[in-house]
């Protein structure tokens, strides 16, 4: 299972007691911020995308959506999404429990969006779709091997809304 998968990875870190496990379901946005009990734009939520055979993994806010110009501009490719069965190829998590954790297939890249900078703490999924892990930007930043951050989202700004 991938949340055991994410569990072990977290072990090594000595924070495997702070994944949060719900018996309903987080498998949305908002879905997580009723489990957790938060705004649902602090759920980091993971986009998986195809680029050039591989996988980039997009931790974004979740009031935030791929803004398709800023994607291409960066990646050099079109924004296109994985199917359910592609981002469990390349990630080892089920769509709804989709994190950067415990990630050990080279092929996949992942960054951060500017649009988590609003934040002290995020609660991303923990590689499955009943969990979720509190973490500040440092941590998130550290955990999940981002190769950087990138501003590729839309939606968020107070000038955008």
């Amino acid at each position: 299972m991938s949340i055991e998968k994410v569990r072990a990875f977290f072990a090594q870190k000595g924070r495997e007691g702070d994944i949060l496990e719900f018996d309903l379901s987080s498998a949305t946005v908002e879905l997580a911020a009723q489990a957790v009990g938060c705004e649902a734009n602090r759920i980091a939520k993971t986009l998986s995308f195809a680029v050039d055979g591989g996988c980039v993994l997009i931790v974004c806010a979740g009031d935030a959506k791929v803004n398709s110009s800023a994607f291409k501009s960066r990646f050099l490719t079109k924004a296109k999404m994985l199917t359910p069965d592609e981002v469990l190829t390349f990630t080892g998590h089920a769509v709804g429990g989709v994190c950067p954790f415990g990630i050990e297939n080279p092929a996949v890249a992942t960054y951060l969006d500017e649009s988590l900078r609003r934040f002290e703490t995020v609660f991303p999924a923990a590689g499955s779709d009943h969990s979720a892990i509190e973490l500040t930007l440092p941590e998130l930043e550290e955990f999940s091997g981002a190769k950087g951050w990138v501003d590729v989202c839309k939606g968020w700004r107070e000038e955008e809304a």
